[in-house]
């Protein structure tokens, strides 16, 4: 088996039938919505909900999900600042917590936005998944968080040239979990930017994953469309040429420097 090469999650069928089994036929109605109705709540922090996922289909995990507003439409790319800042120092406290009990060998809190990121759910949330005998990081490098510099101090923000998948991810860094509300002023900025600016408005979907590697927390900003046959099928990544990385840099840079400097 060649080294790069990790065991896969299992995906439980079963629970995943019982899940469908369960929905409501021809409901509109959101389950994040129905807040009276949630189970297994582990915090609550105003409109911010973090519980157990009621369907885990992932076998030797704990899976969680941290409801993020009351807002069925809201997204970090459109709250106002101090929506913001709060949703991301409740979720780094809720994914730290797993972290620090060091009941798994690693924790990943990521979110999905948009038709194309893998999420089934409008309303905004996040997901933390302790992962019990498999190492989520096992397949990342340093490298991968290293580019095109945007900016440097005390936040790091980079544009990946050795990019996990491609062909632009944007890169937020920070050493110490005080700076927590700074890294979400950083994440709202360029998912803004994604969702209105990129690509002349064509990019409807991105990812957020969080890292903790090497003291840092992490935060990788993925646009999602269709994924590249190269990646899906052998595994390589793309990335855009230098210059068309440094042009989008650029316009990170003027947007951050009118709007979070």
């Amino acid at each position: 088996m060649s080294k790069n090469t990790m065991n896969p999650l299992v995906f439980n069928t079963q629970i995943n039938a019982v899940k469908y089994a369960q929905a409501p036929q021809n409901s509109t109605r959101c389950p994040f919505c129905d807040t009276e109705h949630l189970t297994n709540i582990l915090r609550i922090s105003d409109h911010k909900i973090w519980l157990k996922n009621k369907f885990p289909t992932l076998e030797d995990a704990e899976m969680t999900v941290i409801i993020e507003s009351d807002k069925h439409l809201g997204d970090i790319s459109t709250y106002d600042s101090a929506e913001n800042r709060s949703v991301f120092r409740f979720a780094f406290d809720c994914w730290d917590e797993m972290i620090q009990s060091e009941l798994y060998q690693s924790v990943l809190m990521f979110k999905n936005f948009g038709p194309r990121s893998g999420g089934t759910l409008r309303h905004p949330h996040l997901q933390v998944v302790g992962l019990k005998n498999l190492d989520g990081y096992a397949q990342i490098s340093p490298e991968n968080f290293t580019g095109v510099e945007i900016r440097k101090n005390g936040v790091t923000v980079t544009l990946s040239t050795e990019p996990i998948m491609g062909f632009v991810e944007f890169n937020v860094l920070i050493s110490d979990l005080d700076k927590v509300e700074d890294l979400a002023d950083f994440v709202h900025e360029i998912t803004a930017y994604l969702m209105s600016d990129y690509m002349d408005g064509r990019c409807d979907s991105y990812n957020l994953f969080f890292h903790h590697l090497d003291g840092k927390y992490i935060c990788k900003i993925v646009p999602r469309f269709i994924t590249s046959p190269y990646y899906i099928g052998y595994k390589i990544p793309q990335v855009n040429r230098l210059e068309k990385l440094r042009e989008i840099a650029d316009e990170i840079k003027m947007r951050l420097e009118k709007n979070v400097e």
